[in-house]
Order: C-alpha cells, then structure tokens, then sequence
C-alpha cells in the first residue's frame, strides 16, 4: 500500500468514482478551501487540499446510504493502493453527526475539513441567490448574515463552521475571507 499520494493520483480516483456534477464541484471547492487554510496551521496544502478533494468521494456510491459515509470512501481509496491514516481520520471524523457514523472530530485538521466542507453550501447557497450567480464582488458580511439565518441553508452545519474559530482557533472573518478566495480562484471550473 502507498502512504502517499500526488494531486494527479488522487484526480484519477476523483474522477473514477465521483460523477454527479454539483459533488464534483463542492469537492472541488473544498480542495481549494483547504489548500487555501493549509498554510495558516503549517500543514501540507496539498494533502490537505487532496484531503478536501475526496472527503466525500462515495457520495455517488452510497446512493443516499449515509451510514456508509465515510468508511465507503476510505474503502474505495485502499482499493486503489493507498492507506493514509490521517486523510482516513479526518474523512470519518467530517461525519460526526451522521447518523451510523460514530468519528468525532478531535484534530485541528478534522476541524477544518469540517468548516471547510460545510461553508462551501452555504457561499453556494448565497451566489445562486445574486442575479449574476457569480462569486464575484461576494463579501464576508454577506456571508455573515447569511450564516446567523438558520433556515437559509438549511443542511450546512453551522456549527462545524464556527468550530474553526472555537476549535481551530482561526478568526472567522479570515476563514470567510480565505474561503470566498479559493472558490473565486476555481469559479471558472465551477460555472461561478
């Protein structure tokens, strides 16, 4: 089994398993996100951005089996040749609070991945809200406002948002601010 793995190596998964087009693009900005956040916490961008690629690589796999979540996509990664125990960890701990799903998040990556993961719903939420359905000119306010409405958005975990500040011990303007960056910089692979 390979203990590491290249961008190029995890976009061949990727692309392998991964079809329906709004999940590639939620991974996608989830990669960049990560990316993005690896350097304020001296982590390995590009583990981390691959970590943010495939974080829900089974989602097409498990057709809504949600207490697979997680273990299908680790699974499916070893079927390829790889074994990456933190990657492993922090793709299970994402899960907490699925139901079958008994990884908590414990690390600061886990932290992350989780925030990361979730506050792409909610950018995408608010930019096909705008009439341009662009990212462009999105500003943190505007996030802000939108992450205190409860019912705009409803299926993103706020409180894995918050926990990058409460845990993870980034300030959340900067998380928002780095965030609304990265999906910028790939809106052209987005459509946004």
């Amino acid at each position: 089994m390979k203990t590491e793995i290249t961008w190029i190596d995890a976009i061949v998964i990727w692309e392998k398993y991964l079809k329906t087009p709004y999940l590639k693009f939620h991974t996608l900005e989830s990669a960049a996100i990560m990316q993005r956040l690896a350097p304020e916490f001296n982590a390995n961008a590009e583990y981390w951005s691959i970590t943010g690629l495939l974080h829900d690589l089974d989602m097409d796999v498990i057709a809504g089996n949600y207490e697979l979540h997680g273990h299908k996509t680790i699974e499916l990664i070893r079927a390829e040749g790889y074994e990456l125990p933190d990657m492993f960890a922090a793709i299970l701990a994402h899960t907490e609070g699925v139901p079958g799903a008994p990884a908590k998040r414990t690390e600061t990556f886990h932290y992350v991945l989780s925030a990361a993961e979730n506050i792409t719903g909610l950018i995408t939420a608010y930019v096909l809200m705008k009439p341009e359905k662009k990212i462009a000119g999105t500003e943190i306010s505007s996030i802000k406002k939108r992450l205190k409405q409860k019912a705009f958005a409803a299926g993103v975990n706020r409180d894995f948002i918050y926990d990058i500040e409460l845990k993870a011990g980034m300030n959340l303007d900067v998380f928002l601010k780095k965030s609304i960056d990265a999906m910028t910089e790939i809106a052209d692979k987005t459509g946004m």
